[in-house]
């Protein structure tokens, strides 16, 4: 099921930032690895320019240690991509096929080759995006609801997409 465009991770946007992301991080790796920014001058910088491009906060991001975590490539891709917003009207069918997106593992078409297949996961198996947009959306979301659960007696469960969609819906605070 395709989802309205409100909801929908903006990859459009993203594929017309990325590349000149990219180049500003691997260039201040570049600058780092030669003469150092024990001042964090040229970070700031850094911050100031993809704030610019982006309007979003950077300290959430690893600008700095990028190649210990996911690499540059992800790190460009999360920062070009614009945050979900607050879905006034978000209905149940539409929630169902964000859980399904985050429940399912499904491999974007092989023979695809464009920006969307590549980040495919970054916004669905990853849930980034979606985990995102849920919290915004719904008061009581945990992505722990995603996660293996104990019950009383000590066994382990995972919830269904059914009854994740049921948990979070019917909590009314959407």
């Amino acid at each position: 099921m395709e989802l309205r465009k409100e909801i929908e991770p903006q990859f459009n946007i993203a594929e017309d930032r990325y590349s000149h992301i990219l180049r500003l991080i691997l260039d201040y790796a570049d600058y780092c690895e030669k003469t150092g920014d024990e001042q964090s001058i040229e970070y700031k910088k850094l911050e100031a320019k993809l704030h610019l491009i982006t309007g979003k906060e950077m300290s959430s991001f690893n600008l700095w240690e990028w190649w210990e975590e996911e690499g540059a490539e992800n790190l460009a891709f999360d920062i070009s991509l614009p945050d979900p917003g607050r879905i006034n009207d978000l209905n149940k069918k539409e929630l169902t096929e964000i859980v399904r997106r985050l429940t399912r593992f499904e491999l974007p078409d092989e023979k695809e080759n464009s920006f969307n297949a590549t980040f495919y996961f970054r916004t669905t198996a990853s849930g980034r995006y979606f985990d995102k947009l849920l919290k915004l959306n719904f008061k009581t979301y945990n992505q722990k609801l995603f996660l293996r659960q104990k019950d009383k007696s000590g066994n382990y469960f995972e919830y269904t997409s059914e009854e994740i969609v049921e948990k979070l819906w019917n909590n009314g605070d959407h």
